[in-house]
This record gives structure tokens, C-alpha cells and sequence, in this order.
């Protein structure tokens, strides 16, 4: 069953010269990193200043890009992430990647963030400022 999905963020992040390969557009690994900035600005919001090492934290197991229409320079490319409901020690991420100013949507994503220690490699449970991010129903 689907569930809904909860805007938590928007970023905003310029498109590089450099972001484009020789087709001229904006190359397919740059949309993960468009993902991955927009995550991080995400938890740096939340108060998460400090990811790397730390006790406890998100980590990635899983990520996807569908590439809708072709991202050229120049551009300000707008991440919208998304929520959907949190499991035990899990989090749904989805990204929407639209041009600045622009209603077509030009890439959508997911990645899949679970909760863990870094030190014993195991999962944990999602810590409640998380879990409150998504609206009871």
C-alpha cells in the first residue's frame, strides 16, 4: 500500500559548467549528487551539524534516479525531499528535481535511509525528532 509523502525541504543548487558531459546536458551521476546535497541540507536543518563521526546517525542502502527531461546549464536546479512513512529503523526519501521558476518536473528519486551505529555496523531505531516528521494519519 502507498503512503502519502510529506515535503520536509527545499534546496536550491546551481548547475556547473563542469556538471554536464558531452551530450551537453547535466550527466546522470550529478542527480545523485543533487539527491545527496539536498538530503545533507535536509538533516543539517534538523540540527544534525555533525554527520560525520557520530554515535548514531542516517546511512543510505538504497537509491534511484529517473530521468525525465535532460538538465542543462545555466540552470538552479530546485530539490524538493519528501518523506513517506518510517518503519523501524527506516526512512523513504523521495526528491522531485525541477529547474528554478519551472513547473516541469525533470527527475524524481528515492533513497532509502536507515538508522544506524557505525561503529557495530547495526541498525537502530529511528530516533523520535525523525519519526515526528511524518504526520500521524
Amino acid at each position: 500500500m502507498d503512503h502519502p509523502r510529506h515535503l520536509v525541504h527545499i534546496t536550491q543548487i546551481p548547475v556547473r559548467w563542469g556538471d554536464m558531459d558531452a551530450l551537453g546536458h547535466v550527466n546522470n551521476t550529478v542527480y545523485f549528487r543533487f539527491a545527496e546535497q539536498a538530503r545533507i541540507d535536509w538533516l543539517v536543518s534538523l540540527g544534525m551539524k555533525d554527520i560525520v563521526e557520530v554515535e548514531e546517525g542516517p546511512v543510505i542502502i538504497n537509491a534511484s534516479c529517473t530521468f525525465l527531461k535532460p538538465i542543462t546549464f545555466p540552470a538552479t536546479v530546485e530539490v524538493r525531499t519528501l518523506i513517506g512513512k518510517p518503519g523501524k529503523s527506516s526512512l523513504p526519501t523521495f526528491y522531485e528535481m525541477r529547474c528554478l521558476g519551472e513547473d516541469t518536473l525533470y527527475a524524481e528519486g528515492a533513497a532509502k535511509i536507515v538508522w544506524w551505529n557505525p561503529k557495530t555496523g547495526k541498525s537502530l531505531p529511528l530516533p523520535d525528532f525523525i519519526r515526528r516528521l511524518y504526520p500521524d494519519e
